[in-house]
């Protein structure tokens, strides 16, 4: 049975990594945070991702997956999660040139982070797409694998995915951040809350015509 659970594991961390190499709101908050923060705010939005599942997957176990499944949910979620992410875009396309970039060893704004990792989550209608099917599917096949043991083999793999390819993002975008001109961490910026924006009003108008 334990070479099963390794197993389901290694698949979870797969399909989790799959999910997380795709480009989001998540990965561009991270890097707008790590640019301003450093490599520690990668593993924070990942917290906040992880409070976000968390909550979400207590309101499965509880039967209320036909909640987040229905299309009136969806349209509300896409509809105020895409005004959220041109806000959070907007404030980070305007967000000023620090006077003095922290150092990883210096203190950074943990709570930012991680309710930008949570706010990230909720307002994406593609999160509760992703787990009232594969998510859902998974939970599942790891209760009938190994019960409780199953189920928390398929969260090391999934969350180790996210916690790794984000935290690996985080690294290497805080050790840039050193060589960036005032005015290319500007751009940097811009292009993250642009980018922000732009998801939001594509959330928006899925919305509406789905």
């Amino acid at each position: 049975m334990w070479i099963e659970v390794i197993l389901f594991a290694a698949a979870s961390f797969w399909v989790g990594l799959s999910g997380a190499m795709v480009p989001g709101p998540m990965l561009t908050v991270t890097i707008s945070d790590s640019l301003k923060k450093g490599s520690r705010a990668g593993p924070l939005v990942v917290l906040g991702h992880v409070i976000a599942e968390t909550t979400l997957i207590i309101l499965l176990i509880l039967g209320l997956g036909w909640v987040i499944g229905s299309q009136w949910v969806t349209m509300i979620i896409g509809g105020v999660g895409g005004v959220m992410l041109i806000y959070i875009g907007y404030s980070i396309a305007r967000s000023p040139l620090p006077e003095e970039i922290p150092g990883d060893g210096e203190p950074i704004e943990k709570r930012g982070s991680v309710l930008s990792g949570i706010v990230t989550s909720i307002t994406n209608p593609y999160f509760y797409l992703w787990w009232a099917t594969v998510g859902w599917a998974f939970l599942l096949k790891g209760i009938e694998l190994a019960g409780i043991i199953g189920v928390f083999s398929f969260l090391v793999g999934h969350w180790g995915a996210d916690l790794g390819w984000y935290s690996l993002v985080s690294f290497f975008t805080s050790k840039g951040r050193r060589v960036l001109p005032g005015n290319r961490y500007r751009i940097m910026m811009m292009i993250c809350g642009v980018f922000l924006v732009l998801l939001g009003i594509y959330f928006i108008y899925s919305t509406l015509i789905a």
